[in-house]
């Protein structure tokens, strides 16, 4: 195969399932569609970038490959393809470190000791 067409597949792949699995669409039309099908086999399979791009990437495989093994094998590496550059692009992914701030130090006592509670119950008047 054709190192040009295999790119072409993979990022083709890669938008329409990115279409379907995280963007509104035109007039929200795919997060409309999205929201009908609801929490069902559709709703999940909607939801998940990696089995989406399965059933995406069989079409366009039966489009570029030529015989039933290379289309077989074809179906495989486009999905993985696509989910590869979903893993490179997506944001989901990132660990990002937590802010730090210092707190700002206190000479508060917490607790006190039986010394010191002791020194401090003496100097106060007795009723």
């Amino acid at each position: 195969m054709d190192p040009t067409a295999l790119a072409i597949g993979v990022l083709g792949v890669w938008r329409v399932t990115h279409l379907l699995n995280a963007e509104d669409g035109p007039w929200r039309l795919f997060a409309r569609g999205r929201r009908m099908v609801g929490d069902g086999f559709w709703g999940r399979l909607l939801d998940c970038f990696y089995c989406l791009s399965l059933w995406t990437s069989a079409p366009f495989a039966l489009l570029l490959g030529g015989r039933w093994s290379e289309r077989c094998l074809l179906w495989l590496a486009l999905s993985a393809g696509a989910i590869l550059l979903e893993r490179v692009t997506s944001r989901e992914g990132l660990v990002l470190s937590a802010p730090y701030f210092e707190e700002e130090k206190t000479d508060v006592m917490l607790r006190e000791t039986p010394d010191r509670q002791s020194s401090r119950d003496a100097r106060l008047p007795s009723a």
